[in-house]
């Protein structure tokens, strides 16, 4: 399930964006109420898109917000992204029900990430189809320090002494760096071991 490039309408929005317990700067009263109904088919809609998904589920409720973080553009007196948390009820179509928690975050009206929380378990929508590994996260930070440094595969596979296909690899997620790699990395990159390591999931002992 892709959630980039996904636009969320302008009753949602409101939806997400209605945090009466909360004091925005420049707010001098309370916000008017919204309609939150249109939260539970939204949810609704992102869960079953999830290729293992039950469908007997269904989140029945939602209550007001809270914002987890907002990032602003001083300079242009805009909002770059809003990350809030809902939480509601998810219920089964035998009368189970559960707490049900969603974290969603935009900008402007494209929906950038989508995780819940339904009891104990946290859900994510998957990177990879149904029956594939899903890719190690470690792959897209790798991935970006590279481009903001401006180093090819090529660069890195060459300083590395390494094959570009496992530069590749590392790059896709497919393959997470032992610790001889984390260091050969590490040290193309410019920063220390420990940060690869810990982004890498490594502890002391591997």
């Amino acid at each position: 399930m892709e959630t980039a490039h996904r636009t969320i309408t302008a009753d949602v929005i409101a939806a997400l964006t209605y945090w009466p317990g909360v004091l925005v700067a420049g707010q001098e009263h309370p916000p008017k109420p919204v309609d939150l109904t249109v939260l539970p088919p939204f949810f609704n809609g992102l869960l079953q898109e999830l290729p293992w998904w039950n469908h007997d589920w269904r989140v029945v409720h939602a209550e007001p917000g809270l914002p987890l973080e907002r990032e602003r553009n001083l300079a242009r007196a805009t909002t770059r992204f809003t990350e809030v948390s809902v939480p509601g009820t998810i219920g089964s179509g035998s009368g189970e029900t559960l707490p049900f928690v969603a974290k969603v975050r935009f900008t402007g009206d494209q929906l950038v990430r989508f995780q819940a929380k339904l009891g104990d378990m946290v859900v994510s929508p998957a990177e990879g189809p149904a029956g594939q590994l899903e890719p190690h996260p470690f792959g897209a930070v790798f991935t970006r320090l590279m481009d903001a440094r401006e180093i090819s595969v090529r660069a890195m596979a060459r300083q590395t002494f390494r094959a570009e296909s496992t530069i590749r690899q590392l790059r896709d997620g497919r393959l997470n760096p032992h610790p001889d790699l984390a260091k050969e990395v590490a040290d193309v990159l410019g920063i220390s071991e420990a940060d690869i390591r810990a982004i890498a999931g490594l502890d002391d002992s591997t």
